[in-house]
């Protein structure tokens, strides 16, 4: 039966092009340094139009068989090179991965596997600070690792050293530790429980996803930073993505190993079938060799004393935005932040108790004014707050955005706080998310604002105080069904 086609009978490329721009202009600005989650802006000259040259004259290579294309091979080992001689101990190897999501899903493979095949363990555990990036979850949940969660310390946010090794056990395949931890921005110690999981003869991870590149250019533009990679005794993995602070395009990361026989057991290797013999280091089989083309041309172009300066910048934002932030009344930085992520949380009065609603009324104000704070809501007794990317184009940002901060404030004290029904919320905590049928569902999101078609509200303050009023099973139901409601064929 004849159907409608599926697409065009073809476009001229100049009215493609216009249309794919008139998209981006709905979506927050990645330049300019007022974007402050998702991006990360070197403010070069020059970079972006370099990794895009570069993407294009890979964008046909496969990166499946680097016996078909040996720059493949060449250059993911110049880019894990670089990684390893800045992150490394003498023998480490690596892999090149889409992103840390993928890198922390091969890790925790590696680890499982290891696991099972020398110490013979069939129920491998996975244990985490409360503060470990939701990747650790998702990869747990993917391959079928228990995951065993260990609260941090309230008042530093930095996993508790001593905690997280009466946790281990002789089911545990890996411990974690973050530098830093994303939600607050904190280093975890990492020696701590890096010799906690050697005396056990646990591996240990460290997700340097975001300050792995960072933190080691801090050391050389004079700050202070602990060693936290495999040169620490007990670390036998690390994560690092190069689209976060090596400025590479999205998406761009290394996962490393102490050795090439850890390594191993991250690899897929499968003879049983009558096609090619398939070996895959990573999750993807076929994969444009663009990302890491553009990867390397840019580490090549940035180069030791550019990544250093770009640091300095880095730490000088940093310091006179956290300045500004402790003087304005009823904000409160969150430990101790290190490596360019801040999180801060405001109350009513002076050292009063953070207060959701406010701090929602502040976002929702900023973003009016133009700039994009990140909320996180509360969790396990963790308060809710603001977290902030800092980049070197927000060097020029951060007097502006602390006017406007204040600014903001102010509207946001003279609003109506938002709160949930206390009978909603009780009604809502009985509920068994997986008994929900797709009309409860609608109506409970209908009720959010997030009702099909609707679109994203205006403001966010009332969709996201409802949100953390409720338990994790069903936000967790209702975040997966509104992101299903996105992306739906009409």
């Amino acid at each position: 039966m004849p159907t409608d086609p599926a697409l065009p009978d073809g476009r001229p490329a100049t009215e493609v092009l216009a249309e794919l721009r008139a998209l981006r202009e709905a979506d927050a600005p990645t330049r300019g340094g007022r974007t402050f989650a998702y991006v990360y802006d070197a403010g070069l000259e020059g970079l972006d139009e370099l990794a895009a040259e570069a993407y294009t004259a890979f964008a046909t290579v496969n990166g499946l068989d680097p016996t078909v294309f040996p720059s493949v091979a060449r250059l993911e080992n110049d880019v894990v090179g670089a990684v390893a001689a800045l992150l490394g101990a003498p023998g480490a190897q690596g892999t090149f991965t889409s992103g840390g999501t993928e890198s922390i899903l091969l890790a925790v493979k590696t680890a499982r596997d290891h696991a099972r095949t020398v110490r013979g363990i069939t129920e491998p555990q996975l244990v985490l600070p409360s503060t470990a990036h939701a990747a650790f979850h998702k990869a747990a949940a993917y391959l079928g690792v228990e995951t065993v969660v260990v609260p941090v310390d309230p008042v530093t946010f930095r996993a508790d050293a001593a905690a997280m090794a009466a946790a281990l056990t002789d089911r545990t395949a890996l411990v974690v530790a973050s530098t830093p931890s994303y939600a607050h921005g904190v280093i975890d110690p990492v020696a701590e429980i890096a010799a906690a999981a050697s005396a056990r003869g646990v591996l240990c991870h460290v997700d340097a996803c975001i300050g792995g590149w960072i933190l080691p250019y801090l050391r050389r533009a004079g700050r202070e930073v602990e060693p936290f990679d495999l040169s620490v005794p007990g670390v036998t993995s690390l994560s690092v993505d190069l689209h976060k602070y090596a400025y590479a395009d999205k998406g761009a990361s290394v996962v490393l190993y102490r050795d090439a026989e850890l390594r191993r057991h991250q690899y897929f290797a499968h003879a049983g079938w009558p096609g090619y013999p398939v070996v895959n280091p990573t999750v993807q089989g076929t994969k444009s060799g663009g990302l890491l083309a553009q990867a390397w041309a840019v580490l090549q172009y940035v180069g030791e004393e550019g990544y250093t300066a770009l640091a300095g910048r880095v730490a000088e934002a940093s310091d006179r935005l956290l300045a500004g932030l402790r003087s304005l009344d009823g904000v409160r930085v969150l430990g101790d932040p290190a490596a360019g992520l801040v999180a801060f949380t405001v109350s009513r009065e002076e050292a009063g108790d953070p207060d959701l609603s406010l701090l929602l009324h502040l976002a929702d104000e900023m973003r009016e004014l133009g700039w994009y704070l990140q909320p996180q809501l509360s969790f396990d007794g963790l308060p809710p707050n603001l977290h902030l990317t800092l980049t070197p184009a927000t060097v020029g940002q951060v007097d502006t955005l602390l006017g406007d901060l204040g600014t903001a404030l102010a509207k946001a004290r003279g609003l109506e706080p938002v709160a949930v029904d206390p009978a909603l919320a009780a009604f809502a905590a009985e509920l068994d998310p997986d008994s929900l049928g797709p009309d409860e569902i609608a109506g409970v999101l209908a009720f959010a604002g997030l009702g099909e078609g609707a679109g994203l509200p205006g403001r966010m303050a009332p969709v996201l105080v409802l949100l953390d009023a409720l338990p994790g099973a069903l936000k967790e139901r209702l975040l997966a069904e509104f992101i299903g409601s996105v992306f739906r064929v009409p």
